[in-house]
Protein backbone atom coordinates (compact mmCIF):
# COMPACT_ATOMS: atom_id res chain seq x y z
CA UNK A 1 0.00 0.00 0.00
CA UNK A 2 1.68 3.25 -1.26
CA UNK A 3 0.28 7.02 0.03
CA UNK A 4 1.67 10.22 -0.80
CA UNK A 5 1.94 12.66 2.21
CA UNK A 6 2.56 16.79 1.84
CA UNK A 7 3.28 17.42 5.34
CA UNK A 8 3.36 16.21 9.21
CA UNK A 9 -0.76 16.44 10.25
CA UNK A 10 -1.69 14.36 6.92
CA UNK A 11 1.30 11.77 7.60
CA UNK A 12 -0.09 11.57 11.17
CA UNK A 13 -3.56 11.09 10.19
CA UNK A 14 -2.85 8.82 7.17
CA UNK A 15 -0.92 6.57 9.45
CA UNK A 16 -4.32 6.33 11.54
CA UNK A 17 -6.02 5.23 8.19
CA UNK A 18 -3.57 2.81 7.47
CA UNK A 19 -3.93 1.02 10.90
CA UNK A 20 -7.38 1.02 10.24
CA UNK A 21 -7.19 -0.32 6.66
CA UNK A 22 -4.69 -3.16 7.64
CA UNK A 23 -7.38 -4.33 10.42
CA UNK A 24 -10.10 -4.78 8.14
CA UNK A 25 -11.59 -8.38 7.81
CA UNK A 26 -10.73 -8.17 4.27
CA UNK A 27 -7.30 -8.45 4.54
CA UNK A 28 -6.77 -11.19 7.25
CA UNK A 29 -4.03 -13.48 5.80
CA UNK A 30 -2.76 -11.10 3.27
CA UNK A 31 0.40 -10.22 3.96
CA UNK A 32 0.94 -6.22 3.87
CA UNK A 33 3.79 -3.57 4.13
CA UNK A 34 2.61 0.15 4.47
CA UNK A 35 4.71 2.74 2.75
CA UNK A 36 4.06 6.46 3.38
CA UNK A 37 5.69 8.68 0.83
CA UNK A 38 6.23 12.39 0.75
CA UNK A 39 6.57 14.66 -2.68
CA UNK A 40 3.72 14.92 -5.56
CA UNK A 41 0.95 11.78 -4.87
CA UNK A 42 1.54 10.88 -9.29
CA UNK A 43 5.35 11.33 -9.23
CA UNK A 44 5.33 10.22 -5.34
CA UNK A 45 3.57 6.89 -6.27
CA UNK A 46 5.44 6.29 -9.31
CA UNK A 47 8.83 6.01 -7.45
CA UNK A 48 7.53 4.28 -4.60
CA UNK A 49 6.32 1.73 -6.65
CA UNK A 50 9.97 1.38 -8.56
CA UNK A 51 11.19 1.22 -4.71
CA UNK A 52 9.49 -1.35 -3.58
CA UNK A 53 9.28 -3.25 -7.13
CA UNK A 54 5.29 -2.97 -7.19
CA UNK A 55 3.70 -5.09 -10.24
CA UNK A 56 0.38 -3.66 -9.87
CA UNK A 57 -1.31 -0.42 -8.65
CA UNK A 58 -5.22 0.14 -8.19
CA UNK A 59 -6.43 3.42 -7.54
CA UNK A 60 -10.27 4.35 -7.27
CA UNK A 61 -11.47 7.10 -9.43
CA UNK A 62 -14.59 9.80 -8.30
CA UNK A 63 -16.82 11.76 -10.27
CA UNK A 64 -15.50 15.30 -11.09
CA UNK A 65 -17.12 18.86 -10.83
CA UNK A 66 -18.54 19.52 -14.76
CA UNK A 67 -16.67 22.67 -14.44
CA UNK A 68 -13.33 20.81 -13.82
CA UNK A 69 -12.99 18.98 -16.56
CA UNK A 70 -10.67 21.65 -18.73
CA UNK A 71 -8.54 22.23 -16.05
CA UNK A 72 -6.13 18.98 -16.45
CA UNK A 73 -6.14 14.99 -15.63
CA UNK A 74 -7.52 13.99 -12.81
CA UNK A 75 -5.32 12.91 -9.71
CA UNK A 76 -6.34 9.02 -10.57
CA UNK A 77 -5.45 9.77 -14.88
CA UNK A 78 -2.23 11.27 -13.42
CA UNK A 79 -0.99 8.77 -11.54
CA UNK A 80 -1.75 6.27 -14.36
CA UNK A 81 0.24 8.58 -16.24
CA UNK A 82 3.29 8.36 -14.05
CA UNK A 83 3.14 4.93 -12.96
CA UNK A 84 5.89 2.10 -13.83
CA UNK A 85 3.52 -0.34 -13.80
CA UNK A 86 0.18 -1.77 -14.75
CA UNK A 87 -2.58 -0.29 -12.99
CA UNK A 88 -6.41 -0.96 -12.70
CA UNK A 89 -8.77 1.63 -12.37
CA UNK A 90 -11.84 1.06 -10.49
CA UNK A 91 -14.88 3.86 -10.89
CA UNK A 92 -17.54 3.06 -8.16
CA UNK A 93 -20.27 2.22 -9.14
CA UNK A 94 -19.32 -0.46 -11.95
CA UNK A 95 -19.43 -4.20 -12.83
CA UNK A 96 -17.05 -6.08 -10.22
CA UNK A 97 -14.98 -9.05 -10.81
CA UNK A 98 -14.69 -10.02 -7.28
CA UNK A 99 -17.59 -12.51 -6.41
CA UNK A 100 -19.05 -12.26 -3.43
CA UNK A 101 -15.63 -10.79 -1.95
CA UNK A 102 -14.46 -14.18 -1.90
CA UNK A 103 -12.32 -14.36 -5.65
CA UNK A 104 -11.79 -13.42 -8.62
CA UNK A 105 -14.06 -14.31 -11.60
CA UNK A 106 -13.24 -13.09 -14.82
CA UNK A 107 -15.44 -14.19 -17.51
CA UNK A 108 -14.78 -11.69 -20.53
CA UNK A 109 -11.98 -10.01 -20.83
CA UNK A 110 -11.96 -6.93 -23.33
CA UNK A 111 -8.52 -5.71 -25.10
CA UNK A 112 -8.82 -2.48 -26.59
CA UNK A 113 -5.80 -2.32 -29.47
CA UNK A 114 -3.84 -0.18 -32.24
CA UNK A 115 -1.97 -2.33 -33.33
CA UNK A 116 0.93 0.04 -32.14
CA UNK A 117 3.71 -0.84 -29.95
CA UNK A 118 1.94 1.32 -27.26
CA UNK A 119 -0.87 -2.25 -27.42
CA UNK A 120 1.62 -4.77 -26.94
CA UNK A 121 2.60 -5.14 -23.39
CA UNK A 122 -1.13 -4.81 -22.91
CA UNK A 123 -1.89 -7.85 -25.77
CA UNK A 124 0.73 -10.44 -23.99
CA UNK A 125 -1.11 -9.80 -20.03
CA UNK A 126 -4.74 -9.81 -21.64
CA UNK A 127 -3.88 -13.14 -23.26
CA UNK A 128 -2.20 -14.53 -20.53
CA UNK A 129 -5.06 -13.40 -18.14
CA UNK A 130 -8.04 -15.50 -20.36
CA UNK A 131 -5.43 -18.09 -20.96
CA UNK A 132 -4.99 -18.65 -17.62
CA UNK A 133 -8.78 -17.92 -15.79
CA UNK A 134 -10.17 -19.40 -18.74
CA UNK A 135 -12.12 -16.13 -19.23
CA UNK A 136 -13.30 -15.00 -22.97
CA UNK A 137 -11.11 -12.89 -24.78
CA UNK A 138 -12.30 -10.21 -27.04
CA UNK A 139 -10.46 -7.96 -29.21
CA UNK A 140 -12.05 -4.48 -30.39
CA UNK A 141 -9.92 -1.84 -33.08
CA UNK A 142 -12.08 0.80 -33.78
CA UNK A 143 -12.14 2.22 -36.82
CA UNK A 144 -10.69 -0.06 -39.97
CA UNK A 145 -11.03 -3.62 -41.44
CA UNK A 146 -7.54 -5.86 -39.47
CA UNK A 147 -9.39 -8.87 -38.71
CA UNK A 148 -5.82 -10.33 -40.54
CA UNK A 149 -3.54 -8.85 -37.93
CA UNK A 150 -6.06 -9.59 -35.06
CA UNK A 151 -5.50 -13.64 -36.11
CA UNK A 152 -1.91 -13.15 -36.66
CA UNK A 153 -1.19 -12.15 -32.97
CA UNK A 154 -3.39 -14.55 -31.41
CA UNK A 155 -2.67 -17.58 -33.37
CA UNK A 156 -3.88 -20.15 -31.54
CA UNK A 157 -7.45 -19.03 -31.52
CA UNK A 158 -10.26 -18.81 -29.58
CA UNK A 159 -10.15 -15.13 -29.90
CA UNK A 160 -13.58 -12.86 -30.79
CA UNK A 161 -12.84 -10.03 -33.10
CA UNK A 162 -14.79 -7.05 -32.91
CA UNK A 163 -14.11 -4.13 -35.45
CA UNK A 164 -16.21 -1.10 -34.86
CA UNK A 165 -16.64 2.81 -36.74
CA UNK A 166 -16.74 5.25 -34.79
CA UNK A 167 -15.39 7.67 -31.26
CA UNK A 168 -12.71 5.12 -30.03
CA UNK A 169 -13.79 5.79 -26.69
CA UNK A 170 -17.57 5.23 -27.05
CA UNK A 171 -17.15 2.47 -28.80
CA UNK A 172 -14.63 0.40 -26.45
CA UNK A 173 -17.75 1.86 -23.56
CA UNK A 174 -20.56 0.29 -25.80
CA UNK A 175 -19.09 -2.87 -26.79
CA UNK A 176 -17.96 -3.80 -23.04
CA UNK A 177 -21.37 -2.72 -21.86
CA UNK A 178 -23.14 -5.30 -24.61
CA UNK A 179 -20.87 -7.96 -23.45
CA UNK A 180 -21.15 -7.34 -19.85
CA UNK A 181 -16.96 -7.30 -19.87
CA UNK A 182 -16.06 -7.90 -16.19
CA UNK A 183 -12.28 -6.14 -17.49
CA UNK A 184 -11.24 -3.81 -20.44
CA UNK A 185 -7.42 -3.70 -20.74
CA UNK A 186 -5.30 -1.49 -23.01
CA UNK A 187 -2.16 0.14 -23.33
CA UNK A 188 -0.78 3.84 -21.92
CA UNK A 189 1.33 5.34 -24.32
CA UNK A 190 1.74 9.14 -22.05
CA UNK A 191 3.24 12.55 -23.77
CA UNK A 192 4.25 15.95 -22.39
CA UNK A 193 2.03 18.46 -21.58
CA UNK A 194 1.63 21.39 -22.93
CA UNK A 195 1.36 23.44 -20.17
CA UNK A 196 4.85 21.56 -18.58
CA UNK A 197 6.92 18.55 -18.64
CA UNK A 198 4.32 16.35 -16.58
CA UNK A 199 2.93 13.27 -18.35
CA UNK A 200 -0.52 12.99 -19.32
CA UNK A 201 -2.68 10.50 -21.45
CA UNK A 202 -4.85 10.47 -24.51
CA UNK A 203 -8.07 11.87 -24.29
CA UNK A 204 -9.88 9.00 -25.70
CA UNK A 205 -7.80 7.11 -22.62
CA UNK A 206 -8.84 9.51 -20.18
CA UNK A 207 -12.82 8.82 -21.85
CA UNK A 208 -12.84 5.22 -21.29
CA UNK A 209 -10.95 5.78 -17.39
CA UNK A 210 -14.21 8.57 -16.82
CA UNK A 211 -17.17 5.82 -18.90
CA UNK A 212 -15.96 2.04 -18.34
CA UNK A 213 -18.98 0.21 -16.91
CA UNK A 214 -16.29 -2.08 -15.89
CA UNK A 215 -12.68 -1.69 -14.05
CA UNK A 216 -10.04 -0.64 -16.77
CA UNK A 217 -6.65 -2.21 -16.73
CA UNK A 218 -3.74 0.38 -17.67
CA UNK A 219 -0.70 -1.12 -18.94
CA UNK A 220 2.29 0.53 -19.73
CA UNK A 221 3.72 0.60 -23.33
CA UNK A 222 7.37 0.30 -22.21
CA UNK A 223 6.62 -2.99 -19.68
CA UNK A 224 6.72 -5.90 -20.76
CA UNK A 225 4.67 -7.72 -18.27
CA UNK A 226 3.96 -10.94 -17.14
CA UNK A 227 0.97 -12.16 -15.37
CA UNK A 228 0.13 -10.45 -12.48
CA UNK A 229 -0.12 -12.86 -9.11
CA UNK A 230 -3.11 -10.43 -7.65
CA UNK A 231 -4.83 -11.04 -10.92
CA UNK A 232 -4.56 -14.50 -11.69
CA UNK A 233 -4.06 -16.95 -8.37
CA UNK A 234 -4.33 -14.94 -5.88
CA UNK A 235 -7.82 -15.54 -3.54
CA UNK A 236 -9.30 -12.75 -1.76
CA UNK A 237 -10.43 -13.49 1.75
CA UNK A 238 -13.63 -13.70 2.89
CA UNK A 239 -15.16 -10.99 5.33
Amino acid sequence: MLFSVQDAKAGEHLQSQLDELASDPLLKGVDTERAVVEGEPPSAIAQGAIDHDIDLITVAMHGRNRLSLPFGSSMAEDIIAESPCAVLAVRPPQKDFVDGQSEIQLERVLLATNFRPSSVAATQLATQMANQLGAELHAVYVIGDYFDQISMMFPEGGLATHVAEGKPYQEIVKLADTLQADLIVLGTAVHGSLFGSSNVLGSEIERVLRNAPCPVLCVPAARVVTPLAALVTQTVPQT
